[in-house]
């Protein structure tokens, strides 16, 4: 799916809070969250492009 999945455990924390978020809302828009999440969890900018791309990418699945 992804070629370069980061390591660390704060993107990971990151992937389910956004993803909680979500699903508490689902109609709630995802790029804020997104970026709430960056500053939220301090990431990196690699982890921060790799949480962007992630949530787009799954947002065009069907």
């Amino acid at each position: 799916m992804h070629n370069l999945l980061p390591d660390g455990e704060d993107i990971r924390r990151a992937v389910k809070w956004v993803s909680g978020n979500l699903q508490e809302d689902p109609c709630r828009p995802v790029q804020p969250l997104v970026q709430e999440a960056i500053f939220k969890f301090d990431l990196s900018p690699l982890d921060a492009e790799f949480l962007i791309r992630f949530f787009s990418e799954r947002k065009e699945e069907p």
